[in-house]
């Protein structure tokens, strides 16, 4: 679709792409709002995922502030001629007390909290952390709000499995405690279309470009698994 008949129909082409893999992916620890970086694969992902976008017709890129985001999205728009908009509220959901600790160690440590997180309480929220009900609210609308503002264009959007996750709700109209059944891949790319009053799911988790390399699965990042974010 020409970026004139987007501007006709008033559509936003959103790509919504997952930083690449960081070693607490791999060791199925809760990152959430903590700036922890990619490791050698995932700065490999990000090279390829520049590569795969390089021909894109991609007219603003936004990356929330954490480095593994920044730092996915910098091939892309080093190869594009673009900056990067940094954007507060793309970050992943805050898990307070939870950040830092692996899955096993919160079920050990939490176990009636860790509950809650598991089944999706919607009202739920680690001491210091989001809601589940709360983060889908602000990363839906992080991300509805940028696209009001590039009707007509194709942005990308570098952010997280949590960001993704809600999009994906937004789009598919899914509660928020729905089971999830969907994959979150590190470096994957996702489209989505703003059609000025819904999010519409176009192609999720093209991770094409990232075959024939190092071993690219983060633990947690399957169908039906809490992601390692």
């Amino acid at each position: 679709m020409s970026p004139l008949s987007l501007m006709h129909e008033g559509l936003t082409h959103v790509l919504a792409l997952r930083h690449g893999q960081t070693a607490w992916n791999t060791e199925q620890r809760l990152q959430g709002q903590l700036d922890i970086p990619l490791d050698a694969t995932g700065r490999w992902q990000a090279d390829r995922l520049g590569l795969a976008l390089a021909d894109s017709n991609i007219e603003c890129i936004y990356s929330s502030d954490l480095s593994r985001t920044v730092d996915t999205a910098s091939p892309t728009a080093q190869r594009l001629g673009l900056p990067i908009e940094l954007d507060a509220t793309l970050r992943e959901r805050g898990f307070g007390v939870f950040e830092g600790s692996t899955y096993a160690e919160i079920e050990h440590r939490w176990p009636r909290e860790a509950r809650l997180w598991r089944s999706r309480e919607p009202a739920f929220g680690p001491e210091g952390g989001e809601t589940l009900q709360g983060f889908q609210v602000r990363a839906v609308a992080a991300a509805t709000r940028l696209a009001r503002a590039h009707v007509g264009q194709t942005i990308a959007l570098f952010t997280h499995g949590g960001v993704l996750d809600a999009l994906y709700r937004a789009a598919a109209g899914l509660e928020v405690s729905a089971p999830r059944a969907w994959v979150l891949g590190n470096a994957s790319i996702n489209r989505l279309l703003w059609t000025g009053e819904r999010w519409t799911r176009v192609g999720w988790n093209d991770s094409a470009h990232l075959e024939g390399g190092p071993d690219t699965t983060s633990a947690g990042a399957g169908a039906g698994a809490q992601p390692s974010r």
